[in-house]
C-alpha cells in the first residue's frame, strides 16, 4: 500500500539530490590536417581542452563551446560538436563522468587565456602524442580512436548516437 501522499512527492521532485557526480566534456579539437589540439597544464600533463557542465540547464555541446572560447579563444558552433560517448569512472568516491566531443576547427590560433592553468597549446599529431596525458583526456581520445593504444585509467563507456535514432 502507497502511503505517499502528492505533497510528498511534490518535495521529492524539487528536492536536490545528494551530490556524488562530477560531470564534465573533453574536446577534441581537430584541424584540417587531423591533428589534435592539447594544452600543458603547469601540472605537467597534457590535456584536451574542456571542463565542468555547468549547472544551468546547459547542453554537453554548449559547455564544449563554452570551455573551447574560455581556454583558447577559439570560436565554434554548438551544431558543429559531436558528442559521441560517455565515460564513468569514480576517484576518491567520487563519480566522475566525463562525456567526449569532437569538433573540426577550418582555422583559428588557439590563445593561452588561462595561463595560471596552461602554459601553451599545440596541434599535435596522432603519431607523436605526448605524454603524460591527463586522465580524462587519455579516456576520451582512447574512446575516440582506441586503434591509437592510449595509456588511460579504467572507464565505463556508453556510446551516444549523435543522431538520436542508434545511427
Amino acid at each position: 500500500m502507497d502511503t505517499t501522499t502528492p505533497t510528498d512527492a511534490l518535495s521529492r521532485n524539487a528536492r536536490p539530490p545528494l551530490a556524488q557526480a562530477a560531470l564534465g566534456v573533453g574536446v577534441i579539437v581537430l584541424d584540417t590536417q587531423g591533428r589534435v589540439l592539447l594544452g600543458r597544464h603547469h601540472s605537467g600533463t597534457w590535456e584536451l581542452p574542456g571542463g565542468k557542465v555547468d549547472p544551468t540547464n546547459e547542453s554537453i555541446a554548449a559547455a564544449a563551446v563554452r570551455e573551447l572560447r574560455e581556454e583558447t579563444g577559439l570560436e565554434v558552433d554548438v551544431d558543429s560538436v559531436t558528442v559521441f560517448a560517455m565515460l564513468h569512472d569514480v576517484v576518491a568516491g567520487i563519480n566522475r563522468v566525463s562525456m567526449a566531443a569532437v569538433v573540426t576547427l577550418e582555422s583559428g590560433s588557439p590563445q593561452v587565456t588561462e595561463p595560471h592553468l596552461i602554459s601553451t597549446w599545440q596541434w599535435t599529431g596522432l603519431d607523436a602524442l605526448p605524454g603524460p596525458l591527463f586522465g580524462p583526456s587519455a579516456q576520451v581520445l582512447a574512446a575516440w580512436r582506441p586503434d591509437l593504444s592510449i595509456e588511460h585509467p579504467p572507464a565505463h563507456r556508453l556510446t551516444v548516437s549523435a543522431t538520436g535514432d542508434g545511427s
